[in-house]
């Protein structure tokens, strides 16, 4: 199906000129780990991304609009890789007819992307991200953050979701006020997303009367964490935060937990977003009854709000006889209403698109496939949506509990 959808849009256009668009046929690129665990959920995003387009007849504006799909991960690694990255934004500078780019999915690799687009003399090349979530991509977060992912001076990534600091928060008093949890370990997959969400989590548990046992990186190579679990098992918790994404071993560390731990009633399980999305996760024995937390609305609930979503949802299902695989899928197809409103507006280059967005897009609730008006903030590139979904893994299904206000 993947195949299919690369091959109908991801050739180059023509009548582009060199310097970044500016002809009347324009790519949008779009950059997801299309390998490993993160598959099926970027395949969806693809589909519902190009039905999308479908819909508004590859259009806006007087423009005509095509999307090119690049992989960023690696079959070696099963999951998104820093060279591949790398090599995949020098190529969407490379590519003249391309005005901007909708991922990527993961907050390190668009670490590494944002910087070339934005030191692009033709541009800065806009990117709007669908789940790069880590804060420090707009807002003070780690040291030299976010001022060196823009070395240009000016701001050209933007995103359409909440960030991990509302997402880590939302967790922690989710645990302590729904969960009753007392003492939890937390670990982190140590890459940026990862360690971004557990630190907010481990910030917070305490302010809601958890005490934080701990909060240590797994290793993703190992082939058991027997022994790690039972030395955490001593310290006697009753909540595991794993922070991190699913593709680093996720599968093995959720094992195994229960093997050493218990099940999810006696050791509550909690997880981010990093594990939303994967069919593998979600038929595990051992997640059943876990918690997971995704920065937005499920598509369950967008359905359930009609308007813009449920009438994509309902397109997508009848095309493809199921519902995207990941809830991130719609806000893929945000980001490209978000690009889509730019380039109407723009003079069609590289710098026209990326300036309609940082004078600031609107995208009318009437509209907008996410159910609620969305305004990128000028300033910062974030969005003006913050909302946080509690889901719980039943019947091999993510099942949605409850919103969280924050």
């Amino acid at each position: 199906m993947l195949a299919i959808a690369i091959s109908a849009c991801g050739g180059n256009s023509s009548g582009g000129t060199v310097g970044g668009g500016g002809g009347s046929k324009l790519i949008i690129g779009v950059d997801l780990p299309l390998q490993g665990a993160a598959k099926d959920a970027s395949e969806a995003t693809v589909n519902a991304m190009q039905l999308y387009l479908e819909q508004v007849g590859h259009k806006a504006g007087n423009y005509d609009v095509e999307l090119k799909v690049y992989d960023n991960s690696t079959a070696a690694k099963g999951a998104w890789d820093d060279a591949t990255c790398a090599k995949n934004a020098q190529d969407h500078v490379a590519n003249p007819d391309e005005v901007a780019v909708m991922g990527p999915f993961n907050s390190g690799c668009a670490k590494i992307e944002v910087p070339v687009l934005n030191s692009d003399p033709t541009g800065p090349m806009l990117i709007v991200s669908h789940a790069s979530t880590n804060p420090g991509l707009t807002k003070p977060w780690d040291p030299g953050e976010p001022e060196k992912f823009y070395p240009g001076g000016v701001r050209n990534f933007a995103r359409v979701i909440g960030t991990d600091d509302y997402q880590g928060v939302a967790a922690a008093r989710f645990a302590a006020q729904d969960l009753g949890v007392k003492r939890c370990y937390v670990l982190n997959d140590n890459q940026t997303y990862g360690q971004g969400v557990a630190k907010v989590f481990a910030e917070e548990a305490p302010k809601q009367g958890v005490t934080v046992l701990g909060n240590a990186p797994w290793d993703l190579k190992q082939p058991s964490y027997a022994a790690l679990f039972t030395s955490i098992k001593a310290l006697n918790p009753d909540c595991i935060y794993l922070s991190g994404i699913f593709d680093n071993n996720g599968g093995q560390l959720v094992r195994d937990k229960v093997r050493v731990l218990g099940d999810n009633n006696a050791v509550k399980l909690m997880v981010p977003d990093g594990f939303s999305g994967y069919p593998e996760f979600n038929n595990l024995a051992e997640a059943q009854g876990a918690y997971l937390t995704f920065s937005g609305l499920t598509a369950e609930t967008l359905r359930q709000g009609g308007g813009a979503g449920a009438t994509l949802l309902d397109a997508y299902r009848a095309k493809y006889g199921a519902d995207p695989a990941s809830s991130y899928a719609l806000y893929g197809v945000e980001a490209l209403q978000v690009i889509l409103a730019a380039i109407e507006k723009s003079d069609g280059t590289r710098k026209g698109v990326r300036d309609q967005v940082f004078a600031g897009v609107t995208i009318p609730a009437e509209q907008s496939v996410v159910g609620k008006e969305v305004k990128i903030d000028p300033q910062t590139g974030d969005a003006s949506i913050r909302d946080v979904s509690v889901m719980q893994i039943r019947d091999s299904k993510e099942t949605f509990v409850k919103p969280w206000p924050l």
